[in-house]
């Protein structure tokens, strides 16, 4: 029998390597930064696990480094707020 392989990806903040499933997409389009829970949209994207971690990437930075670009702190705080309401 033929085992699928499963996809890996690492959180950005906490550096520790999980199942693609088990984290959320973060998506920097040409117009803004948002979730993208299908995983599947155009654009550059960084992963967040879904043990806190985006409560600390504004403290990080990890999304400016991710994305190569200042962020400010509004989108930090939608960003935020967006995860939260999924994770629940």
């Amino acid at each position: 029998m033929i085992t699928k392989k499963i996809p890996q990806r690492m959180c950005i903040v906490c550096k520790q390597m999980f199942d693609k499933k088990d984290l959320v997409r973060i998506l920097k389009t040409e117009d803004d930064i948002v979730i993208d829970l299908t995983g599947k949209k155009n654009g550059r994207g960084a992963y967040v696990c879904k043990n806190g971690c985006i409560c600390k990437c504004e403290k990080t930075h990890a999304l400016d480094r991710a994305f190569k670009i200042a962020i400010a702190q509004e989108t930090y705080q939608k960003l935020e707020k967006e995860f939260l309401e999924i994770v629940r």
